[in-house]
Order: structure tokens, then sequence, then C-alpha cells
């Protein structure tokens, strides 16, 4: 478990990433996380994900202490009177795993956990809502030495709060990925269209689907409003996008700089938190030089994402639109590969296929914290060692020649506009 801070100590800043499973962890600590989240089987809010198993749960914890990453366990549901059952039965097993905290919105959750593990450090999800000083007080009265605050703040609002709270409280905050309709993400709509609670961890994402409105009177009518080639998304919305922007969310006294994205792939994880890391380590370098390399903003293009916003950091919903979009994902770039081992006295790396891939092709080999180099594919070969022209099956693993070495967990990603590249 993690010790609260001295209050005569400046914390340095965490960079918090997402982890929906074993793959995506190390690839968060890979890419330069100082901690992630993630969840068990049960009791987070990302069913769809993986997730981890008790077993799972406990290698993660060791995998990530052994390289000074702290590990936080979403229990973040609004549980229902079998859920507080199941996690009766669990919770001892899921705190034996040593996580650093655990992430909780309910306060029949946080009960359970005092009565059962009261030496467990708690953090208290943006699920609940915490948008005053009062509020996190309360928390902090509790025993909670975390309050991750909610969405719908403003970087004004958040350092107003900052300046009445307890030096040793923290304050994290979501810097990157998608946003949610619904206040702090407690939303009806998918249990009411499909029955699954997204408050227990089951969302469809129904506010991504198209939408009509039609007047009472003329049902064979509907009004289509904004729309594209595809349909109408008038709940859709955009992706926080904070990288342009780190002294300010310092300034305003956040100590956990969190990116969305457990249902992400490993892809998406690895880049943003490549990017953020750079950005946070420019800025421990020279605060008061820093400046936003455009690089960073480019690289979180590669990404699978909606048009980026600031949130509402500087404007409140009503006096911005620029949460509400109605365009679709925007992607640049596909992975092709992921390397799985460096083979020094040959210079071969051993990729793991993700796309299919050919000779001639021009990849881009992207690295844990070094630069990004462009390769030309002059060769591959099977494990055999013997020729190929392309990468046609699924996980499939191959050799590919290169000039230099490749680091384990790097991936080499393509653009697919390049008409050469396109199939």
């Amino acid at each position: 478990m993690t010790e609260k801070n001295d209050p005569g100590v400046q914390p340095r800043i965490e960079l918090l990433a997402p982890a929906g499973d074993p793959e995506k962890m190390r690839t968060a600590i890979l890419y330069g996380a100082d901690a992630v989240y993630l969840a068990a089987r049960d009791f987070g809010l990302r069913a769809s994900g993986k997730n981890f198993t008790a077993a799972e749960l406990r290698e993660a914890v060791d995998y990530a202490h052994a390289r000074g990453v702290r590990v936080y366990l979403t229990l973040n549901i609004l549980a229902h009177p079998e859920d507080m059952a199941d996690l009766a039965a669990q919770i001892d097993e899921l705190a034996d795993a040593g996580p650093d905290a655990v992430i909780v919105s309910d306060p029949g959750v946080f009960s359970l956990l005092r009565q059962k593990q009261p030496k467990m450090n708690i953090h208290i999800s943006t699920q609940a809502s915490t948008t005053n000083a009062a509020a996190c007080r309360f928390w902090y009265q509790q025993g909670a030495e975390r309050v991750i605050l909610a969405r719908e703040l403003t970087l004004t609002e958040i350092s107003e709060i900052r300046r009445e709270l307890p030096p040793d409280m923290q304050l994290e905050a979501f810097v990157h990925g998608a946003m949610c309709l619904a206040y702090s993400g407690r939303c009806l709509l998918s249990q009411y269209f499909t029955g699954r609670d997204a408050n227990r961890g089951r969302c469809v994402q129904a506010c991504r689907w198209s939408y009509e409105i039609t007047e009472a009177g003329h049902p064979d009518k509907p009004v289509i409003m904004n729309e594209d080639a595809r349909g109408t998304y008038l709940l859709n919305s955009r992706d926080l996008c904070m990288i342009e922007h780190i002294p300010e969310l310092v300034a305003a006294g956040i100590s956990s700089f969190k990116i969305e994205g457990r249902a992400k792939s490993s892809y998406y994880v690895a880049t943003v938190t490549k990017a953020y890391r750079a950005a946070l380590d420019a800025y421990f370098a020279d605060p008061g030089g820093w400046r936003a390399d455009p690089a960073w903003l480019t690289e979180l293009e590669q990404t699978v994402h909606r048009p980026f916003t600031t949130g509402f950091y500087y404007a409140r919903p009503q006096d911005d639109a620029a949460v509400a979009v109605n365009e679709l994902d925007q992607r640049a770039a596909t992975v092709a590969g992921v390397v799985k081992a460096w083979l020094p006295e040959s210079s071969l790396a051993l990729v793991e296929q993700r796309n299919k891939i050919r000779v001639g092709e021009t990849q881009e080999l992207v690295s844990p914290r070094r630069p990004n180099r462009q390769i030309v594919v002059k060769s591959l070969f099977d494990l055999e060692r013997q020729p190929i022209n392309s990468t046609p099956h699924p996980r499939m693993q191959y050799f590919m020649p290169l000039s230099e070495p490749a680091a384990i967990g790097a991936m080499l990603r393509r653009f697919p506009q390049k008409p050469s590249e396109s199939d």
C-alpha cells in the first residue's frame, strides 16, 4: 500500500494508465506509466474487457511492483445486493493480491472495505460525482486518501477545491480519452435499451448509436439533425486531450493524470502513455520553459479517437458546444505487429502479426521511450527462417531483419492512407 504524502513535499505528478488485461498492463508499464488501474473479473466498470482473475491480479501486482509501478484495483460499480454478497466473499482474496489502493464509488462498498480491510487505501471514483471541497473532505474524514474528481469541473474550480483540502489529500483527474454524455458517467441509456447496466460495468455505449427525432403527430417523418452519410449521432461526445496544457493541470493541484481506455487496444495504451510520459518528463526537466511539442499531438492523432476537446476544463458545457460531436471514430495508423524478441546475433526481430504486411512496404517502428523510426520491409522470414512475401495469418510470428536493435514491446505501424499500403 502507498504511504500518505509528506505535507511538506510537493509530490511528483503520477501518470496513471489503463490496464484492461495483462498484456495492456505490461504495455502501459513499458511505455512509461507510473501507475496502472485495472479490474478483477467483477466489480469494475469495464465488464467488456478481459480484466484479471485473482491469480492474474496477484501476478500483475508482483510484475508492477518489481518495476516500481503502483496498481489500483477498480471496485467502482454501483452495487446491487448480490454484488455486495459476492464482494464480501472475494474481498480478502483481492486484498491479499496487494494492490496499492482500490477505487470505490458506492458508500456501501466503502463501508464493507473499511470493515473487512481497514488498512486498505481507498480512492473515490469519478462515479461518485465529487465536485466540491466539502465532499472531498467528507471522504478524507472517512479515510480515503484520494478523490478522482468529476469530469465536469473546470480548472478554476479544481484550484479552489485544492486550496481548501489537507496537503496530503490527493486529487486525480482524467487528462485523455473518451468522454461520457452522462454526468460523471452515471448513464441509464444502456440499461434502458438492452438491460445491461452501465453502472455495473456492462455499458453498450448506446450514446454512440445513430438516432432520429420524430414529432408525435408525424412519426413517419423523422427529423435528421447534423447528419453525415452514416446517420446522426446526437448523443456522441468528443475525446478529451490535455497534452498541450500540462502546466495548467499541475498548477490546479492535480497529482495524478489519468488516461481513459481500459477497453482500448494495447497500441492505444502504448501511444498515449508514451506521449504523455514525454510531455511530463519535459515539464519536470524545465517547468518554466515548457512548450507543447506538436509531435506529441501528432502521435495521439494516430490512435482511434473522436475529435479532441479540452472537455470542461476551460468552459462549462452550456458555454461550450465542443463537447458534442456528430463525427465517428478517426484513425490515422494501423498496428502491423508487436516485437516479441530481438536476436542480436542475426539482427532479426521476432514479430507477432496484428495486420498483414508485405515485403516492400514502409513501416514505422514505435519503441518505448525512444524516437520512432521509419523502416522499409526488405525481407520477411517464417519461423523456419524461410523467405515469405507477406504475413497473412492472424497472430502468426515471423522474423524481420532490422539495421538497429528493436525493443521488446515495440510496435510496427503503417499509415493506410498511403495508396501503396492501403491493403
